[in-house]
């Protein structure tokens, strides 16, 4: 049995076996999060976890306005387009994120005051943020050129490597702080694996191309990325903004609460990974072939899966909160209903944004986000600001899962644009079983988080669910071979 394994994976081309090692080492880093967040919960009070998750938050905003996100698409784009210089290239693109961030390091320690001020953080978390910032981007690039090049062994032992000493470190050091220096102490954890694991990739990438500076380069680097720096903010913003708004207008304990819902419904994600990754390829074939009409089918069966396992996190949220988290964060289940739903919704905007990444629509993408960043930002400040509303953390959550059904719904138009002009106005989806399936998992969501005061309630439900899933479990093993098929190009 070994022996068949073992041959068949020696017989595999190198592309597959790089592509299979990534796609561990990605759902080993999520698995290792989610281990780790019911340590950090019982370590650390709501509060402390709120700062530490207030300070993620702003550091995801900070790296974009501070590296420009270099690291990303133009690197890769660059590592093919200037393939007989590449060397050159990535130790330029690592020399322009140094000068960046030694920039930015200036003006924070000039003014660092104001910044403090504006970001609610010391000037020793402001400076281990720096220091990640460029430790991370360092080893962004070396990573993407890595995978370009199809070597996976350094990376992903690296990889795990630090995904494992970085929660162990951490756990030491807020053990040893004291209660008031304990969410800095999760953070000196992670600077401490950062500095130890990745400031070598610079070093590599600078001796094999020996070229700091080049204008060519830079000037390619800055021209393309600039303008898709509201892109990549607004993406963020989305993310992130609503713990940096909850610790400003409700308090930093609300912002721990609603960190650890988050963190807990977000792992639904994974399948979003894994079920795009694998779609993904396959849709782009079928729109090159013009084909949109096989994509439909496969689609409807993904949607179908992910809101089954999005509601399955919501029925049994008060239990996953109670693994996760001790009693203090109860609350956070309240929390867990609207964010497990937009994560539904992120999956059909990939399923409509396919189309516009293929036709290079990229304004369109770029439009989106800033609207869909924009929106979360004032509906937060009106439902959360004591000058208006203030109804409180929960409120975050309505907003989130808002602000991405609008945002899928901007895509699907787009895409419906896109098709119009450059498929003969083929119509991809149907839009009553879009919306049809969305207002049936809104419903059931909202009305099974309900149930959490009536435990026996909810019980029942799972039990009918269990049930109905013994009865028609041929029918959910099809759904899953069509979606296994498109690996095989069928």
């Amino acid at each position: 049995m070994f022996s068949k394994i073992k041959t068949k994976y020696s017989s595999m081309p190198v592309q597959v076996r790089a592509s299979l090692w990534f796609l561990i080492s990605t759902f080993m880093q999520k698995a290792v999060s989610v281990i780790s967040t019911p340590i950090f919960t019982r370590l650390l009070t709501t509060q402390q976890y709120g700062e530490y998750n207030v300070f993620q938050s702003w550091m995801g905003i900070i790296t974009v306005i501070v590296t420009l996100n270099l690291f990303l698409g133009v690197f890769l784009q660059g590592l093919v387009k200037f393939e007989h210089e590449a060397k050159i290239y990535a130790s330029s693109m690592q020399g322009l994120t140094l000068a960046l961030c030694s920039f930015w390091t200036i003006v924070y320690f000039i003014f660092h005051d104001f910044f403090n001020q504006l970001f609610e953080l010391n000037t020793v978390q402001m400076s281990f943020m720096l220091i990640m910032i460029w430790t991370s981007a360092v080893f962004q690039f070396w990573s993407a050129e890595q995978r370009v090049n199809n070597k996976y062994r350094l990376l992903v032992g690296l990889t795990i490597l630090v995904m494992i000493a970085q929660p162990a470190i951490g756990v030491v050091l807020v053990q040893l702080s004291d209660a008031a220096y304990k969410a800095t102490a999760r953070i000196m954890g992670m600077v401490i694996v950062n500095i130890a694991a990745y400031t070598w990739c610079f070093f590599v990438q600078m001796k094999r191309g020996k070229k700091f500076f080049s204008k060519k380069y830079w000037l390619y680097a800055l021209k393309f990325n600039l303008p898709l720096v509201p892109h990549y903010l607004s993406q963020t913003l989305l993310y992130g903004s609503d713990r940096i708004m909850i610790s400003r207008y409700v308090s930093e304990s609300a912002a721990g609460i609603y960190s650890l819902a988050y963190s807990v419904a977000v792992i639904m994600t994974m399948f979003n990974t894994a079920i795009t990754q694998t779609m993904g390829p396959w849709m782009y074939r079928k729109i090159k072939e013009r084909k949109p009409q096989d994509i439909a089918p496969i689609v409807y069966s993904a949607m179908l899966i992910i809101a089954a396992a999005n509601l399955t996190l919501i029925m049994l949220a008060p239990e996953a909160i109670s693994i996760f988290a001790p009693p203090e964060y109860s609350d956070a289940k309240w929390v867990i209903p609207p964010v497990a739903l937009s994560v539904f919704f992120m999956f059909m905007y990939d399923m409509f944004a396919s189309f516009q990444f293929y036709f290079e629509k990229s304004w369109f993408i770029m439009a989106a986000s800033v609207f869909g960043a924009a929106l979360n930002i004032g509906l937060n400040y009106l439902f959360l600001s004591p000058r208006w509303f203030n109804f409180g953390y929960v409120a975050a959550g309505y907003t989130t899962l808002i602000c991405y059904i609008l945002y899928a719904l901007c895509h699907y138009l787009c895409m419906r644009w896109v098709c119009k002009k450059h498929m003969d106005g083929a119509k991809v989806y149907d839009a009553k079983v879009l919306l049809g399936v969305s207002l049936c998992l809104v419903a059931s969501g909202l009305m099974l988080s309900m149930t959490y005061e009536v435990p026996i309630l909810r019980y029942s439900l799972v039990g009918i669910i269990l049930l109905l899933l013994i009865i028609f479990h041929k029918k959910v093993i099809n759904y899953a071979k069509k979606l296994m098929s498109l690996r095989k190009g069928d």
